[in-house]
């Protein structure tokens, strides 16, 4: 009949969304995370049903001047000058397999009009979910207890690692009780070695960067009213994260608490990156 074979095999392709459009969604995710790069940009616009590689992402952002910048900067906010018992580091070369495995804590401060407000965070190195905070005006042990309490609270601690540094809030007798008693494994970092406990301080640079320095706020209590939505709503349940597949912590759970549910095969997939003599671990969730 003289059609070409390939006519058979043509399929009408879908309609071809403008630049301008692209740009636009860019720009929107962009404004709610402003410390995403292309790549988590590239992974929220797929999850919105947008079929689109990271080269042409990383094209429109560069058009727009939306590309982030990294800054690494780091304050002190650990005193480890003190008398109290130091536990040995039991996590060094540990890359966690399950929840709950290992439990990352520190603290951090939020700067204030007159003064300063101070956050103690617990995290999940498997799921880098936040799972306990307590936020108060000073740096005493109760704010760390309070984050400990809310993750033991709803949270299984059948052989646990609990790793912070050496700082008297940790060290402290009441926080080394709830531990003991508990019956999770004490580690903590070595003297002087703040990025040791990455995970965390990636959290409260998020946290910094899409929230505390785009509010700038004013008051204590605009703080306890700001903290936990971003935690609970925002960092937890919606922003994505590149070590666990590009999706949200909770996500992340909800998938591995189904597949044992089920006794379905999963894996979660590692990808080393080497610069020097540090190793940085990626991870990618399979389904089996």
């Amino acid at each position: 009949m003289g059609i070409p074979r390939s006519t058979y095999y043509y399929k009408k392709k879908g309609k071809k969304i403008p630049d301008i459009e692209i740009a636009e969604k860019i720009e929107e995710i962009a404004l709610n995370y402003p410390s995403y790069g292309y790549r988590r940009i590239t992974a929220q616009l797929k999850r919105q049903g947008l079929k689109i590689n990271h080269k042409k992402v990383l094209r429109l952002m560069r058009d727009k001047n939306l590309l982030c910048r990294a800054q690494k900067a780091y304050k002190a906010t650990t005193d480890s000058s003190h008398i109290l018992k130091k536990y040995p580091n039991l996590i060094d070369g540990i890359i966690p397999s399950r929840l709950d495995q290992i439990w990352h804590a520190d603290i951090t401060y939020i700067r204030i009009a007159t003064s300063f407000v101070y956050l103690a965070a617990l995290i999940d190195g498997f799921s880098r979910k936040v799972i306990g905070y307590g936020l108060g005006k000073t740096l005493s042990a109760d704010i760390a207890i309070e984050a400990l309490a809310g993750a033991i609270s709803n949270r299984n601690t059948d052989n646990l690692i609990h790793h912070s540094d050496q700082g008297v809030q940790y060290c402290s007798y009441d926080y080394v009780k709830i531990l003991k008693d508990n019956e999770i494994l004490i580690s903590m970092s070595g003297k002087a070695n703040p990025y040791d406990n990455a995970k965390v301080e990636s959290f409260f640079r998020t946290l910094k960067v899409e929230e505390i320095y785009m509010f700038e706020y004013e008051t204590y209590s605009e703080v306890i009213n700001r903290i936990p939505y971003f935690i609970s709503q925002v960092y937890n349940k919606k922003r994505l994260h590149s070590s666990i597949g590009y999706m949200p912590p909770e996500e992340f759970e909800n998938i591995n608490n189904k597949n044992k549910k089920e006794n379905k095969p999963h894996q979660l997939i590692l990808i080393t990156r080497r610069s020097g003599q540090s190793s940085t671990y990626f991870s990618t969730w399979v389904n089996g």
